[in-house]
């Protein structure tokens, strides 16, 4: 059954995106009906280019579509090219004040500049970053971020708000339009959610490009989830964002891990186990919060979409087995049953669990690759019998 006819059904789970015109950002998509794509930032010195492309690698890993490399200095763009070559997906290289950065990234393979147009100096300097990006094919991200607007719009309003965030993209969109550039993606991200929401509501009206959405220095790793997660997957189910990156204190695998899990909620995009667990209680027939750790950290590499429910007893356990891929259920006596495509199929023995669970969801990811078999779903309909 298609999204769509569920939707007809389940009209509560539908979500109308914002109809955004299309941007390529090296060969991918951003914006129309493109996936909703998740980026990171690397935080090595760009100038460790070995480094650098370690990190760009396991971000790769992980399922990130983009990726934004700092060029603060003229000795990090020196081998630009060196990591554009190797990375397997676009490079967004990060400009803020020094436009030779933006020429010399965009000669160097970056997929798209990230730049405030009015922090550049003059309208030649914006000419030579347009004509740079032209030449090159790069799109332009501008973003704007309530930490660094600028000093008449904090005159004019007194204090970052939506408004001030709004005029001053409005404001940078207007130098780009001037020298008829129109390949470019906007950001008004805030720390505070209130205000970035606001914000980034108050824009989708006004334009009609693709929208980058961030909460911007959103904290740790469980902080900085919660606020992402609030902010972001706000937006997201009004309709809103095209691309979307989580910022984290921690490493940019986990802002990728948390940007597809956000989309997975919101049933936007799938990517690997989706796993269904309870909070566990007194009732567990096994260590539910450990093996769902080891699930997890076991299962990583596995890229296929399907679905896990792993439920300590038999209360909510069948039912929430019946809609998985794979579910496991505690029973007494360390002996657990096992549901395979939402019906009761086996036992396992509490010590041999973890490794069983591992080799069915290995060997169900490889037959849907194949072609031999689909990821479960519920509710689909089923063939009358003849």
């Amino acid at each position: 059954m298609s999204s769509d006819t569920l939707s007809s059904i389940r009209p509560w789970r539908e979500i109308m995106r914002r109809k955004s015109r299309q941007i390529m950002v090296g060969d991918v998509p951003v914006g129309g009906d493109a996936p909703i794509t998740v980026q990171t930032m690397t935080n090595t010195p760009t100038e460790d280019v070995g480094a650098t492309i370690d990190q760009i690698r396991r971000c790769e890993d992980a399922g990130a579509d983009i990726i934004r490399v700092s060029c603060p200095t003229a000795e990090s763009t020196e081998n630009f090219d060196q990591i554009t070559k190797a990375a397997n997906i676009p490079i967004v290289a990060d400009i803020h004040f020094h436009y030779k950065r933006a020429l010399e990234a965009a000669d160097k393979g970056a997929a798209c500049l990230r730049i405030n147009p009015g922090n550049i100096g003059s309208s030649e300097r914006v000419a030579e970053v347009v004509r740079a990006a032209k030449a090159n094919g790069c799109a332009i991200r501008i973003g704007v971020n309530a930490g660094s607007l600028e000093k008449d719009l904090l005159e004019k309003y007194g204090e970052p708000c939506p408004e001030a965030l709004i005029e001053s993209a409005l404001d940078h969109i207007k130098l780009l339009q001037d020298h008829d550039f129109h390949e470019y993606k906007v950001a008004v991200k805030a720390s505070d959610v209130f205000l970035a929401v606001a914000a980034y509501h108050g824009l989708a009206e006004a334009v009609d490009c693709p929208l980058h959405l961030g909460i911007t220095e959103a904290g740790g790793l469980i902080g900085g989830t919660v606020k992402s997660s609030l902010g972001i997957g706000s937006l997201l189910w009004a309709g809103i964002g095209d691309t979307i990156r989580v910022s984290l204190s921690a490493e940019p695998e986990q802002e990728v891990k948390v940007g597809f899990e956000i989309l997975k909620s919101l049933g936007l995009r799938t990517r690997g186990v989706r796993v269904v667990s309870c909070p566990s209680c007194s009732r567990q027939g096994f260590d539910v919060i450990r093996t769902v750790e080891a699930l997890e950290k076991r299962l990583e590499h596995i890229k296929t979409p399907m679905s896990l429910s792993v439920l300590g007893c038999v209360v909510n356990g069948p039912g929430e087995a019946r809609e998985t891929d794979i579910g496991i259920t505690g029973g007494g006596a360390g002996k657990h049953m096992v549901y395979l495509s939402g019906v009761t199929d086996h036992h396992v023995q509490d010590g041999d669990m973890l490794d069983h669970i591992v080799k069915l969801v290995e060997e169900k990811a490889a037959k849907i690759e194949a072609g031999e078999a689909t990821a479960f779903d519920p509710h689909a309909v089923k063939e009358p019998a003849e």
